[in-house]
């Protein structure tokens, strides 16, 4: 059973959808990365395409065993994977974990993200 999570997104820790991951996680996360692109959805969000030979930044968190399920219900619902716009899938991160991700599905504008790092593109950082 996967049980690590890679973030690239508005899920990473101390920014604005971090409070529906936190209850899930069992330690702090790993700065990690993925190969893929990262794209700014215009939305205050981004979306990513993994094996794309370019690299995402993010973290990778492990999640708790005994609320794994709990814990991708939520993010499934939030990442709106039924109506297609991101789909969990699984990846393998440089750190060597494989880990659910978010990639993105359908039905939005894309422009790129050379950097791979939302937080570096936005120049945010997270607050916790």
């Amino acid at each position: 059973m996967t049980v690590h999570l890679f973030v690239y997104g508005t899920l990473r820790t101390g920014d604005v959808r971090w409070p529906l991951l936190a209850p899930f996680v069992a330690g702090p996360g790993r700065r990690d990365s993925v190969d893929g692109e990262l794209f700014d959805t215009g939305l205050g969000y981004p979306a990513a395409v993994f094996g794309r030979g370019s690299s995402v930044i993010g973290e990778t968190f492990e999640l708790l065993l005994a609320t794994v399920h709990e814990c991708l219900a939520v993010l499934d619902e939030e990442e709106d994977t039924v109506d297609g716009l991101y789909r969990r899938t699984t990846v393998r991160t440089d750190r060597g974990h494989s880990a659910w991700a978010y990639a993105y599905g359908d039905g939005l504008t894309l422009t790129p993200i050379p950097s791979g790092d939302w937080f570096d593109h936005t120049g945010r950082r997270p607050t916790a």
